[in-house]
């Protein structure tokens, strides 16, 4: 069986506005001394071509940056946008949400060992919801892509994939969506 981190490329989503942390720039927050992006480079061991969907900021050597289009215009137009913007064309493709700083190169060994036969994995949380830590197959990704992609929702683009479900482990799963969620400073 193959190892899907392999041959592999990553899409950093960070094109949202944080409009339920008042506007913020989420990658920009800053997380146990190293900003939500960095800590989402950082999990990216060995990838082959890493693009991030936001707003263009500082970042390593490498690291590109595109913007969906139109802007602001969710999870799975930033997830496509960043797999047009790929100069390369991996075997997998990783996808992770800019606001998810617990996810590490340990999580997506996780996700390509479950992956298998599968048309990837997503992690999932502690009541099963899938989140925006995706090892996709990109071939499968591209069968299932609808000609029309205004609005669309993540789970509507990945309805038809069979993703193998892996169960966070400590605080993987945990988003940094709303005040409540941010450390104390």
């Amino acid at each position: 069986m193959e190892d899907p981190l392999s041959s592999y490329a990553a899409v950093v989503l960070a094109g949202g506005t944080g409009e339920r942390l008042g506007g913020v720039d989420k990658a920009a927050l800053v997380v146990d001394r190293r900003t939500l992006l960095d800590h989402a480079l950082a999990s990216f061991v060995g990838a082959g071509e890493v693009v991030v969907v936001g707003d263009e900021r500082p970042a390593p050597a490498g690291v590109r940056f595109v913007r969906e289009d139109p802007p602001y215009g969710g999870p799975a137009a930033g997830l496509l946008a960043g797999r047009d913007a790929l100069t390369t064309d991996p075997a997998w493709l990783a996808v992770l949400a800019v606001d998810m700083p617990h996810v590490t190169a340990t999580t997506w060994r996780r996700l390509a060992g479950a992956a298998g036969d599968h048309d990837g994995a997503a992690l999932v949380d502690a009541d099963g919801r899938r989140q925006l830590a995706l090892l996709l197959r990109t071939g499968r990704l591209d069968e299932v892509r609808p000609a029309e992609t205004d609005r669309l929702a993540v789970h509507r683009l990945l309805a038809p994939l069979d993703l193998a479900g892996v169960p966070a482990e400590g605080r993987e799963a945990r988003d940094l969506d709303h005040p409540s969620d941010l450390p104390p400073v």
